[in-house]
């Protein structure tokens, strides 16, 4: 336990005290206080009693090159005796941000087939970039013309940010609660999770054809003349690693350009490697009109994130220059100088390393060893998985798709006895799930430590399989 010396009081004590912790139960934070970490290296963080902790969840899906990377200090460090910060709006801009722009251009075109992209958007997180992406839905819309079509429809699962605008997109109801969301103009269609939502006998065949017709009588129900834009994560994160069925996605790109409906891709965890693949979007083969980027970036080394525009979405803002003036939107920090050199050292660590080649390596790996271990134990509903994003969700029983009956909930009570020996796996907000999607440096090694210790985890709760 710290101590504050000028106080005489714990660093725990102190922070019950002082903080309002993000997304934390306020009740359960003033009774058991914080966990406080200290320092990390590696896939590994410590506590301040130097407890060593395998990160299975990589944070919050963000350190996607490990902790204490040396190079992306010595770039924060020069960058900021360079210049430390300067704002970019009135067309200021700076070398590290333009460099990182034709970087992520580069990569989303090599690595994605995704040559519609031609411009970039800064900001400082996943949901200021979907509050971005909000708004550009509707100001494209404004410009050519059709003022009425301004609707946002996302998914029932999906995790988008939790400010007002993205939060509103999210679609779990935890994240709703008592804040008076979601906004009017943002509707959510059906989870495309398979395993949890298939109706008995239904092949995932008609699973995928009875999500498409949802999504297509919501747009008709509402009117495409309406509907600006659909948001989807490519795989969805906070939701429960929800894996789309095939041919999802390309299926939901012909109807939403059938419709002149823009496609919006969240990639916030999925880009920069957590699918094996450099983007989700190009994992699956699709081509959105806008997307969202942050965590991987600098492998949350800075604060930062970026909105990805094609060129016909661009060319529609640039023409309407003449009638609204200036893009009156943006941030103080955008394209800050010091974060965008720390995105620059991340990106060319992720290709020297091949990183990404590691995450299509052992994701498959660690899943399957969690599959050998687990699979068939009554209460372990379904292991699913694409590289380094992995869920395993809890079942009542072996015939049975709703969670255990437990308090607190069965996939809580497997993180708390997983951390108590050393693991973090986080316990997910929507369905009963713990996500694996530890650094893409992770090894088998590290996988084959992390399975024991969950297996243990399990059987602490559930008993011995």
């Amino acid at each position: 336990m710290s101590l504050d010396a000028a106080r005489n009081i714990s660093l725990e004590e102190l922070d019950k005290q002082v903080l309002l912790h993000p997304v934390t139960s306020i009740a359960e934070q003033q009774e058991k206080g914080p966990l406080i970490m200290k320092r990390a290296g590696g896939v590994r963080v410590y506590d301040n009693n130097d407890k060593a902790y395998i990160d299975a969840a990589a944070a919050l899906w963000c350190v996607n090159i490990g902790y204490g990377r040396q190079r992306l200090t010595e770039a924060a460090k020069e960058e900021m005796e360079r210049i430390g910060f300067y704002h970019t709006f009135g067309g200021a801009s700076n070398e590290p941000q333009i460099l990182l722009a034709d970087k992520l251009i580069h990569l989303l075109h090599k690595n994605a087939d995704c040559t519609q992209i031609s411009k970039i958007f800064f900001g400082l997180s996943g949901s200021d970039a979907n509050d971005t992406q909000f708004k550009l839905a509707r100001y494209y819309n404004n410009l050519r013309g059709k003022p009425n079509k301004k609707k946002i429809i996302s998914r029932i699962g999906a995790y988008h940010g939790v400010s007002a605008a993205a939060g509103s997109l999210t679609g779990i109801p935890l994240y709703h609660k008592a804040f008076d969301l979601p906004f009017d103009g943002v509707l959510h269609t059906s989870c495309p999770n398979f395993w949890k939502f298939g109706n008995p006998g239904e092949t995932e065949e008609e699973f995928t054809d009875r999500m498409i017709k949802d999504l297509e009588d919501l747009i008709l129900r509402e009117g495409p003349e309406t509907v600006a834009a659909f948001i989807a994560e490519p795989v969805m994160g906070t939701g429960g690693v929800i894996i789309p069925t095939r041919e999802y996605y390309q299926r939901i790109q012909k109807l939403l350009k059938e419709h002149d409906i823009l496609f919006i891709a969240d990639e916030v965890i999925t880009g920069f490697g957590r699918l094996g693949s450099w983007f989700g979007s190009g994992f699956y083969g699709v081509k959105p009109d806008l997307m969202s980027f942050a965590k991987g970036l600098t492998s949350a080394y800075f604060p930062m994130s970026a909105v990805a525009v094609a060129d016909h979405v661009w060319q529609v803002l640039a023409d309407g220059t003449p009638e609204v003036g200036m893009f009156a939107h943006g941030f103080t920090y955008s394209g800050h100088p010091v974060g965008a050199a720390v995105g620059l050292a991340n990106l060319e660590i992720m290709e020297e390393e091949d990183l990404i080649s590691n995450a299509a390596a052992v994701g498959p790996y660690l899943r399957d060893s969690l599959r050998e271990r687990l699979v068939g134990h009554p209460n372990i509903g379904e292991i699913r998985g694409e590289g380094l994003m992995i869920g395993v969700e809890y079942a009542a029983g072996p015939e049975s798709k709703e969670a255990p009956e437990m308090s607190p909930p069965a996939h809580k009570q497997v993180a708390m006895a997983a951390q108590e020996r050393g693991l973090l796996t986080r316990a997910l907000p929507f369905l009963p799930v713990n996500n694996f999607s530890p650094p893409l440096t992770f090894t088998k090694s590290d996988a084959d430590e992390t399975v024991d210790i969950y297996v243990d985890s399990v059987e602490s709760v559930f008993g011995k399989i």
